[in-house]
């Protein structure tokens, strides 16, 4: 840039010119200047190799349900919640992230900082010029001066400059500040980032939990219709003098314990609606929740297993974790220059003129330089302060990543004791079915009460409701398997991909 300057009156070129462009040459020249504090690197990925201590198994067991298969080499989609193949899940995940006011705060107070970024680094980066054009009509009295001449007729008084001013930073106070603000920015990136995978990630264990209940109150009320009718038979059998009074007692306790049960799962299937309608941004009284049922959900039979040294690369927290300790890096750097001097370059050039006079060249050059020289020891406070929030930042980035690595392990620990628990169930089931499949028979020749056909049935439906929650704890922790791997948000398109790190090991989208 060029600051040259004419006068409003003559257009003339205005003497002193060059020496006003050198110098904005030279501030830009002393631009390139040192600068102090720490370089920013990224911490070194970990050396853990697994995140369990014995080797997680490859494939679960698959007597019941279909097997599961731990993928080192799969990659995660984007929308990882479209592998359960349901149709109504994917209109509630995609209607959330459209709706949810949580993400519209989270994309707004990234706009914030990255307009905040913006705003400094153009207050910093670049030389402030400001014109200023004026114009006065005046009238002047020489008598009141002590001048013995006549006071001349009233006249205009006109003046143009440009000023132009410029902080040295010479020890990249500015520059440290800016790069501070670039990685807080950052910071409200991954946090948006993990809003948009926790809210999924919510959304689909909302949608199992209403399948799970559901089909929980509807084996309770078979439970409940079928202790009726054993209560019935009893009282009939008591009536006949069968059997004693303190049966139809003991029945009649089991029948109000049953029934006594479907009220709260009910509520909870209130509350999980509710819930649904909070997550896609709606007024529980508005939002319309699809019924789904396990039975319409498949089970994800490739599940992916990230490498712990990727999987920091991956999760948006330990991402927004980094770019804090990245900041607070950045602010040891401002704190350091501020020991330092500080020097401001100022130039303005213009031009003068009456309304009855030829106006001339005005012009000026200065420079001031700041040097701390005894503030009570506050500005190297200042630094002891700003290292120990970075050494702070650093034990927090830890923090996060050990709860990223228990995360993931025991969602795999997790999804491993499910696929045990669901084959112990479900040879549970098949056994009071063949129970009850025996009991059907013999009840039809003759063999078994009515009374001892209804309990091996009640037995069978026992064992299936045991084996509903344990089918869906799989799907439950197989969403969680995605979410806490990160979610496949690097697949997106180039355009709406986060900011990565130089370097990033990142895998590409396909």
């Amino acid at each position: 840039m060029n600051p040259s300057t004419t006068s409003t009156l003559e257009p003339r070129k205005q003497p002193g010119i060059s020496r006003l462009g050198i110098v904005v040459l030279l501030a830009f020249a002393l631009l390139c200047g040192c600068t102090v504090g720490p370089h920013y690197h990224a911490p070194a990925p970990p050396t853990v190799a697994t995140y369990t201590p014995d080797p997680q198994p490859a494939t679960t067991v698959t007597s019941a349900g279909p097997a599961q298969h731990l993928n080192p080499a799969m990659d995660i989609p984007e929308q990882w919640w479209t592998l359960f193949r349901s149709p109504e899940l994917d209109r509630l995940v995609r209607e959330a992230l459209a709706n949810s006011p949580t993400l519209a705060q989270a994309t707004a107070r990234l706009k914030q900082a990255q307009e905040e970024a913006n705003a400094r680094t153009g207050a910093t980066k670049y030389p402030s010029v400001n014109a200023t054009v004026s114009a006065q009509r005046e009238q002047v009295d020489l008598a009141s001066f002590g001048v013995p001449f006549p006071s001349p007729p009233p006249f205009g008084l006109l003046n143009g400059s440009v000023a132009v001013s410029y902080a040295l930073d010479l020890f990249g106070s500015n520059r440290r500040l800016v790069e501070g603000l670039a990685a807080q920015a950052d910071y409200q990136n991954w946090q948006l980032e993990g809003a948009r995978l926790m809210l999924a990630g919510n959304v689909v264990s909302a949608a199992i939990r209403q399948a799970q209940l559901r089909s929980q109150i509807d084996l309770t009320r078979q439970m409940f219709a079928l202790q009726q009718q054993q209560l019935d038979i009893i009282e009939q059998r008591v009536q006949a003098g069968g059997l004693a009074l303190y049966n139809v007692s003991q029945q009649r306790t089991l029948v109000e314990q049953t029934r006594a049960a479907i009220p709260p799962l009910e509520q909870q299937l209130d509350v999980i609606n509710h819930q649904l309608a909070l997550l896609i941004g709606k007024p529980p009284a508005e939002a319309h929740i699809e019924a789904i049922t396990l039975d319409t959900l498949h089970l994800p039979e490739e599940l992916p297993v990230t490498l712990p040294s990727s999987l920091v690369r991956q999760r948006p927290d330990i991402r927004a974790a980094e770019s804090l300790m990245h900041q607070a890096s950045a602010n040891v750097g401002v704190a350091t220059a501020h020991l330092y001097p500080q020097i401001t370059l100022s130039a303005s050039g213009g031009g003068i003129g009456t309304s009855f006079t030829q106006g001339g060249p005005v012009w000026s050059i200065g420079g001031a330089l700041a040097q701390p020289i005894f503030n009570g020891g506050a500005l190297r406070a200042e630094k002891r302060q700003a290292v120990a929030a970075y050494e702070e930042a650093g034990a927090n980035y830890q923090q996060v990543v050990l709860q990223a690595f228990e995360q993931v392990a025991d969602t795999l620990r997790a999804i491993d004791h499910d696929a045990q628990t669901l084959q112990a169930r479900s040879e549970a089931a098949a056994q009071a079915e063949a129970t009850y499949s025996i009991a059907s028979q013999r009840y039809s020749a003759g063999g078994i009460s009515q009374l001892t056909l209804l309990d091996a049935e009640r037995q069978y439906l026992q064992t299936s409701f045991d084996r509903i929650n344990s089918a869906a704890n799989r799907y439950v922790d197989s969403a969680s398997l995605f979410q806490s791997l990160g979610g496949g948000w690097w697949n997106k398109d180039s355009a709406a991909k986060p900011p990565s790190a130089p370097g990033d090991p990142m895998p590409k989208s396909p």
